[in-house]
């Protein structure tokens, strides 16, 4: 096997892993816990396991969905979940169960370990942020603090209901404990705060209620232990919650940093390729945002090279090779490479770049841009060579199948001689996931759960139009009814206007970060409320 090769691991023993995928936010899980997402043959995940840590598991994986939630009809008892562990183990795959928090902190994770010790299969057990110390952390309050508490407690709220008796001991409790946290404790927080206040604890202690912490869902409420069940109702605060009980919940006007993010609570849709989104999904959530990635274009080798490959069999005879996106980079040397050649070979043509991220991209590869246009465009890059003479000069374009031909044909124009080589094209996501992305997107802006939508190319703005069938501007204007629109440069942002889309967000600089920073200062822009 080749160093570095993902072949998958095939096992003749059974073995199940139990991993903790901490409270909400994918960010939080153990780097043992994404090694083992990343090799698991099969997943059996929870309610509350992020959805965003399936993209680390293999497409080719089984996906068991095993949620529960109070009030709703469960996907599969326990004992089911149980005997699926037991069984999938058994067949000889690897597999992983996902559970949200911390398995062994009401989790029913030992419940699940005692069957598979009667079973006969080895397991391994991966702690988790559990939900208290995240819900707590991210509303801004340290449930144990030198000058309040030294002392906290972690309690379930909703015992099994098969127990003849409570074994909560809620009289020693209520003052033997500086901090109370109470897990699954919302159905029942009125009779909770009154047996606290029944066994001596003062009435007037403060109390937070924290809904899906370390997501941008969170909602915090505080009171104290006579009204936090009223305040609980008026702002319809349902589950997931925990309740935090203790004085160190002062502290939060304090330390409350989570909610305070400028970005905290909006929800924004990236249209980039999955390949391609981090960098803007990691910038927008480190502000707070959650990020909704539904890609509206797959990026894919064109066809036929013929066009490139005569060009690079006489590159020594070329002026110019200019590269107008990252995506021209990527795929011009995946082929050079293919070819048995290396940067060596690009020694005769001076080399140009649209922009600083793609000229990155070149020096990543070993070369230095020798020009960047003064505007990050096409346009820009065609004025800017035309400047230093073009007139009888051989010039080597590699791009996308299908692109605007502005900046060949304004070079054309000034005398050089320009060869256009497809090197990759944009098309819409397969139609399996395409029809899926459709129905998801469609919902998600009907339903005007989303704040933004950004757009880092023309095909994407083009690609999100077809994929959503929108037949008419009334219809964008509907769908997109108070959903701000966010693009990265000029050409993007006329293509978006042609489509009947306000553009509410055109940074000065087009790239990543400045389109970043463009929407935080919208956002951050905007009146309260």
């Amino acid at each position: 096997m080749l160093p570095g090769s993902k072949a998958k691991e095939k096992r003749s023993a059974p073995m199940v892993y139990l991993v903790g995928a901490g409270p909400g936010d994918p960010g939080l899980i153990t780097i043992r816990g994404k090694q083992l997402l990343e090799r698991a043959e099969v997943l059996i995940y929870d309610y509350l396991a992020s959805k965003k840590l399936l993209k680390y598991v293999p497409k080719d994986a089984e996906f068991i969905y095993a949620g529960k939630r109070g009030g709703v009809k469960h996907t599969h008892t326990q004992d089911e979940i149980n005997q699926m562990l037991i069984d999938r183990a058994l067949s000889g795959r690897m597999v992983v169960r996902l559970k949200g928090g911390d398995p062994f902190i009401f989790g029913r994770g030992g419940e699940e370990i005692e069957e598979l010790v009667k079973a006969g299969v080895p397991f391994e057990v991966v702690p988790g942020v559990t939900s208290a110390t995240a819900a707590a952390t991210y509303a801004g309050i340290p449930i144990t603090h030198r000058q309040y508490t030294a002392t906290v407690a972690f309690v379930t709220g909703h015992e099994d209901p098969t127990k003849a008796e409570s074994n909560v001991a809620w009289d020693k409790l209520a003052t033997g404990v500086g901090t109370i946290v109470v897990y699954m404790g919302i159905k029942n927080l009125e009779s909770i705060a009154k047996k606290v206040i029944k066994y001596g604890r003062d009435p007037q202690t403060p109390v937070a209620v924290v809904r899906w912490a370390s997501t941008s869902e969170q909602r915090t409420v505080v009171g104290n232990l006579e009204n936090i069940a009223e305040i609980v109702r008026k702002n319809n605060i349902k589950p997931p919650s925990l309740v935090v009980i203790g004085e160190v919940v002062n502290l939060r006007d304090t330390i409350n940093w989570y909610e305070k993010r400028p970005l905290f609570s909006k929800r924004v849709v990236v249209t980039r390729t999955r390949e391609q989104a981090s960098e803007l999904v990691n910038l927008l959530e480190n502000y707070g945002a959650e990020c909704l990635e539904y890609p509206t274009i797959s990026l894919e080798p064109v066809a036929s090279y013929e066009v490139l490959d005569q060009a690079l069999a006489e590159i020594d005879t070329y002026d110019w090779l200019l590269f107008a996106s990252i995506n021209a980079v990527e795929y011009f040397f995946k082929r050079l490479f293919e070819l048995g050649k290396d940067v060596r070979d690009l020694k005769g043509p001076k080399i140009a770049a649209v922009g600083r991220v793609t000229a990155e991209a070149l020096v990543s590869r070993g070369i230095r841009a020798d020009l960047l246009p003064e505007e990050f465009t096409g346009d820009g890059l065609a004025e800017t060579l035309i400047k230093t003479g073009v007139q009888g000069l051989r010039i080597l374009i590699p791009r996308a199948l299908k692109a605007r031909e502005i900046l060949p044909e304004s070079l054309e124009s000034g005398g050089a001689k320009v060869t256009v080589a497809p090197v990759y094209q944009n098309v819409l996501p397969a139609s399996s996931s395409g029809e899926q992305l459709k129905d998801d997107l469609r919902r998600a802006l009907q339903e005007k759960s989303v704040d933004m939508v950004t757009f880092t190319s023309s095909s994407t703005v083009k690609n999100f139009v077809t994929l959503l069938d929108i037949g008419s501007p009334d219809e964008m204007q509907q769908i997109m009814s108070g959903v701000a629109v966010a693009t990265i440069g000029p050409i993007t942002a006329k293509t978006a206007e042609q489509f009947g889309l306000h553009v509410d967000v055109k940074p000065a600089e087009y790239t990543i970060p400045d389109l970043v920073d463009s929407i935080v200062e919208y956002f951050t822009s905007q009146p309260a409320g």
